[in-house]
């Protein structure tokens, strides 16, 4: 099996040295494209490196639909991201268990919109109580899959995308300045809002 670097370092509107967004691990950067030849047969690959999780992946070219690679997502995505972060919670009263699942696969889905949903959703402020350790998890998963982004789009550190992120999250409804006792909505409320603005 022979690897060669192709000369043509761009494929599918991708091109070597950009960031782009792996659904199930976030955000890499194309590192190089390569040639391989499996059992005859001629492959190109994207390298796709993903620095902190100290992790590269080779990923043949035809395949980069089906796995739902994208680029970085544009400047009227982020800001409907952000704004997301600033509206109420949304929780379902179903099991955790259920509800771990959605949001599971919103965070693997790799849409920043759906994951700026679960950051807002499992966000607990410090007025409002603790969270569950498998809760925490997928809070942390999410947030940092959407600092990771919002910090290749907006070219800023990590630590001041979940700055900003943290700082829109306490702009909600009931958070912030809200005082402990107002903070502590009941799953019960969260469902009367919604049935409320179904109807509405």
């Amino acid at each position: 099996m022979s690897t060669k670097k192709s000369s043509t370092q761009a494929r599918l509107g991708f091109k070597t040295g950009e960031h782009i967004v792996y659904p199930s691990h976030g955000v890499g950067r194309i590192t190089a494209i390569e040639e391989q030849e499996v059992a005859g047969f001629k492959l190109e690959l994207f390298v796709i490196s993903f620095e902190k999780d100290k992790m590269t992946l080779r990923v043949p070219v035809p395949k980069i639909a089906t796995v739902g690679m994208r680029k970085l997502s544009d400047g009227p995505v982020v800001a409907k991201a952000l704004e997301t972060l600033k509206g109420r919670a949304r929780v379902k009263r179903t099991m955790w268990s259920r509800r771990a699942q959605e949001y599971e696969a919103k965070i693997n889905s790799g849409d920043l919109i759906a994951i700026s949903e679960v950051v807002r959703d499992l966000y607990r402020s410090e007025a409002q109580p603790e969270q569950s350790y498998s809760e925490r998890q997928l809070y942390e998963a999410a947030l940092d899959r959407m600092a990771r982004e919002l910090s290749a789009v907006q070219n800023i550190t990590e630590t001041e995308s979940v700055k900003l992120i943290e700082q829109n999250l306490q702009k909600g409804p009931k958070r912030g300045a809200a005082k402990a006792e107002e903070v502590e909505e009941t799953e019960a409320d969260v469902e009367t809002d919604m049935e409320a603005e179904e109807a509405a």
